[in-house]
């Protein structure tokens, strides 16, 4: 019997939460924004070395404060992803604090910090502005063209 693993997405609305789970879950992608209301729940079975895992992950609503996320929807997770989106400043303006809340209610929970739309860098606006400490372990993805989201997923499957 495979293990069952709950991972949460986490982030403010528009960030592409939704897109990632289905680039990942369905390899598709939509331009078109549907609001996520409540949760989404979607199913991916992997194989981490020897051992079959369902990934069951929560594609909760967009909220600009983990504070403001529904308490039930963190409860039993095994890992987090905190998705921003990497050409909206008041995505990841408080990143830190997000990371620190994250970190004392959540202690034994990892997480994966997400740069979403990196397909939008430019030459004005690139990663070099993502030189933080914070940002030491970020993935930058794309859900548009599949850019690292495959191994964001595995990433977090191996760690929890």
């Amino acid at each position: 019997m495979a293990a069952v693993k709950k991972i949460v997405l986490l982030g403010h609305f528009g960030v592409g939460k939704t897109s990632l789970v289905r680039r990942y879950v369905d390899s598709a992608f939509s331009e078109d924004y549907l609001v996520t209301v409540g949760v989404h729940v979607k199913k991916k079975d992997v194989t981490i070395g020897d051992e079959k895992v369902t990934l069951i992950i929560w594609d909760i609503e967009g909220n600009n404060s983990i504070e403001k996320a529904r308490s039930s929807y963190l409860l039993g997770s095994h890992g987090f992803i905190y998705v921003f989106d990497v050409m909206r400043q008041e995505t990841y303006e408080d990143i830190q604090a997000e990371m620190n809340y994250l970190e004392q209610h959540h202690k034994e929970v990892p997480v994966c910090l997400v740069g979403n739309k990196s397909d939008l860098f430019t030459d004005d606006f690139n990663r070099d502005f993502f030189n933080s400490e914070v940002f030491n372990n970020c993935y930058f993805t794309s859900a548009k063209t599949g850019d690292k989201v495959e191994e964001l997923f595995l990433d977090m499957a191996e760690r929890t």
